[in-house]
């Protein structure tokens, strides 16, 4: 989603914009639907075995910078360079953990301009682990639309079928990391004070969609196990998370180690009292805007969720910081400008 999000916000500037992409993706698709011309491949073997191909479609279209999102794209990203001049920028947006120092990735990082970290923690991992100087990092946090919904949150409700009470959600990807296991025993331990309590989690529950199916069937079979059919619902996947953000009373965030956490400020910029993991980037993303817990002591994050619950004061304060928070850092249009500015000139030494 961010190269497609932030390649539309690009074309708003003024900017010409190309995308690559594995034929028949998802991301191909994406760029088309917002206007990006793509040229797709595929697989990274084909486009290997097409560089003739891919330097005179960059230069037929004077591409002059290259952006990737993911290291394996890297090779082919130095590779273009090689013969054709152009600036390479790479977000790693997860944070490098083991080292890559050999000599095939000092001359592929050789050729990276510049490395943006979304956050402070994959800045720190990452200019542990790869072969460049300080100055070639930047740590260049993520940004998104702040439209909130209007739409009551009741009718959302109603819509969803969901009975009356506390609705505690989460938004992402079905996988052990980003924590729904933690969360469900947390939220047992919380209907012994809130009875009436639901539980939303949304995302995908198909490999296609993201999500580690195995991981989902044993969700479901505790859900089953504790009889909390009619308290836990799985959403499956939507495009409206916006509105299901609306719906929520407080927004649980208990990923492991997370790079960043998009659903974070997507829930800052909808206005809800947040409570996150106090581990990865999570507490540096929220600031003072949320309460933290250990997401592995059920007890613990449990007790924070009931203190929202339990305090409206506490919540209404959480709601304005958080929204204050996300307009001040996080916004799209401001994150635009700093990318931009590495795109013109990657030396920049702007404070991001």
């Amino acid at each position: 989603m961010y190269p497609i999000r932030t390649g539309k916000g690009m074309l708003g500037r003024g900017w010409r914009v190309f995308g690559l992409a594995l034929r028949g993706s998802q991301v191909a698709a994406g760029m088309r639907e917002a206007g990006i011309e793509v040229l797709e491949v595929g697989s990274r073997a084909e486009a290997l075995l097409r560089l003739p191909v891919l330097l005179r479609w960059l230069r037929q279209r004077e591409i002059g910078v290259v952006h990737c999102h993911k290291s394996g794209d890297l090779l082919l990203a130095a590779l273009l360079k090689s013969w054709h001049p152009l600036r390479l920028i790479f977000t790693e947006h997860m944070g490098v953990r083991r080292p890559k120092r050999d000599w095939l990735h000092r001359w592929i990082y050789g050729k990276v301009d510049l490395v943006l970290s979304i956050s402070d923690e994959t800045l720190r991992r990452n200019r542990i682990a790869l072969p460049l100087p300080a100055e070639r990092f930047r740590r260049l946090w993520l940004g998104t639309e702040l439209q909130g919904c209007s739409e009551p949150a009741a009718a959302i409700r109603r819509e969803l079928g969901l009975p009356d009470g506390p609705l505690i959600g989460m938004v992402g990807r079905f996988s052990r990391a980003k924590g729904q296991g933690e969360l469900l025993k947390a939220f047992i331990l919380l209907l012994a004070r809130y009875p009436t309590a639901q539980l939303l989690l949304v995302g995908g529950k198909l490999a296609t969609e993201g999500a580690n199916e195995p991981f989902v069937a044993e969700l479901q079979g505790f859900i089953d196990e504790h009889q909390l059919a009619e308290r836990v619902h799985l959403t499956g996947f939507r495009r409206d998370t916006r509105r299901l953000l609306q719906a929520m009373d407080v927004v649980v965030i208990p990923s492991h180690n997370e790079a960043f956490g998009l659903t974070v400020i997507e829930a800052m910029a909808a206005g809800k009292p947040i409570v996150g993991a106090d581990s990865g980037a999570i507490p540096e993303v929220l600031g003072e805007a949320g309460l933290l817990a250990n997401v592995f002591d059920p007890a613990a994050l449990a007790q924070q969720i009931m203190r929202v619950l339990d305090d409206p004061e506490l919540a209404a304060s959480l709601q304005t910081q958080a929204r204050l928070r996300a307009e001040q850092e996080f916004g799209l249009a401001a994150h635009l400008m700093r990318l931009e500015r590495c795109y013109l000139d990657p030396c920049d030494p702007y404070p991001f």
